[in-house]
């Protein structure tokens, strides 16, 4: 196959900055020398390469986005390509980095101490220490408000009880921004996970995802000390927040696996010969990747003018959920049409757009479902909650 130089049918590589563009190019080398071959056995092997951190941080992934620390503070843009980039060559990726940055490091950087910020960000950012963000719970998924999960007031700290299910980095985190009811309202910890009575474990039986590492955390009776509550925190909006910072990352992360799967089926139906011409000569073929083409470019489109508004203080909640159930359900149709098209050898992991649709359902799953950003978007426009 050609070697990847991107699609992008409408010129956007125009409207990046000469900094953006040096950023995609550094990523999408890194991903094409060093990750790529990693991806396919680690995702039958259902494991993240650990070995891979270092230099993840050593591009600067890690808080990319937030100034300080040891942090790139590189613009929204630059950080959505890196997600991009990420994302293209396997979702796995890309959520341990989003988790790790948008969601574990923002909610430090948002809503904690100078203090917290000094002892926890600089390691964060450094990769050496892993973070995780425990909302989930395992009857709470949709409604996290109705979280179990609690905490007390002791003498010099806290107690918390509870669990936390389907959360990425579980096993693997030295941190996790932990979500609990003080006094009935949801509050933010950091809890150190080598901690006494800090249990995880791990899902196992994915067949999605199969390369991100995906468990559950128990706490029982853990003492943290008055330190670790993150004080800005105030109710399930401060866990949102980050929520959004995330979804932004999927935004852009998604075009990189919907991308991916286009570039693998143009190139294999431009080769492979049916009665003696190449499928890309057919008809039906050439509509679908004409209908998929179009569609990639309107998510290109919508993720960086998400970007741009970022960048100008003007991204609002429902501009995230608008475009995170559309460019995920587009990649996911996109991945699925592909597959479609590369026949048997679709199922198999010599090609990628299975492991992509894979990934990708539960990518439409998490941090909102589809139905779920449709009915916040629903209220938005009408002013309605749904009934």
């Amino acid at each position: 196959m050609n070697h990847y130089s991107g699609i992008d049918l409408l010129d956007l590589d125009s409207q990046l900055t000469d900094d953006e563009r040096q950023v995609r190019a550094t990523v999408r080398e890194w991903v094409d020398r060093d990750a790529m071959p990693e991806v396919v056995p680690a995702f039958e092997d259902a494991r993240f390469p650990a070995n891979l951190v270092p230099q993840l941080a050593g591009l600067g992934i890690f808080g990319a986005h937030l100034e300080g620390y040891g942090c790139a503070g590189v613009g929204p843009v630059a950080y959505g390509l890196m997600m991009e980039e990420l994302e293209r060559a396997d979702s796995g990726f890309r959520s341990f980095a989003s988790v790790q940055s948008s969601l574990a490091m923002t909610a430090i950087y948002d809503f904690g101490s100078e203090e917290q910020r000094q002892r926890y960000l600089p390691d964060m950012a450094a990769g050496t220490l892993l973070g995780a963000f425990g909302l989930t719970e395992a009857d709470h998924g949709s409604d996290p408000g109705g979280m179990e999960t609690y905490a007390v007031r002791v003498d010099g700290g806290y107690r918390i009880n509870g669990s936390k299910y389907w959360i990425t980095n579980a096993s693997i985190a030295g941190i996790v921004v932990l979500w609990a009811k003080l006094d009935d309202v949801i509050r933010g910890f950091i809890v150190d996970t080598s901690l006494p009575g800090v249990t995880t474990m791990e899902i196992h039986n994915k067949l999605s995802m199969r390369m991100s590492v995906t468990g559950g955390l128990t706490f029982q009776d853990v003492l943290v000390t008055d330190d670790a509550l993150l004080e800005k925190t105030k109710g399930l909006r401060s866990a949102l927040q980050c929520l959004n910072s995330a979804r932004y990352s999927i935004v852009w992360g998604v075009n990189g696996a919907a991308a991916d799967c286009l570039h693998t089926t143009i190139e294999y139906t431009k080769e492979r010969e049916q009665f003696g011409k190449p499928l890309a000569s057919f008809q039906l073929v050439q509509q679908k990747l004409a209908d998929m083409a179009a569609e990639l470019s309107r998510s290109q489109l919508l993720a960086l003018q998400l970007g741009r508004l970022k960048e100008q203080g003007k991204l609002h909640w429902s501009h995230v959920s608008l475009a995170k159930f559309s460019n995920t359900q587009s990649a996911l149709d996109i991945a699925r049409t592909c597959r479609d098209l590369l026949g048997a050898a679709g199922i198999t992991t010599d090609l990628s757009p299975m492991r992509h649709s894979m990934n990708l359902e539960t990518v439409n799953t998490y941090e909102g479902t589809r139905h779920m950003h449709q009915l916040i978007l629903g209220r938005h426009l009408t002013g309605f909650n749904s009934i």
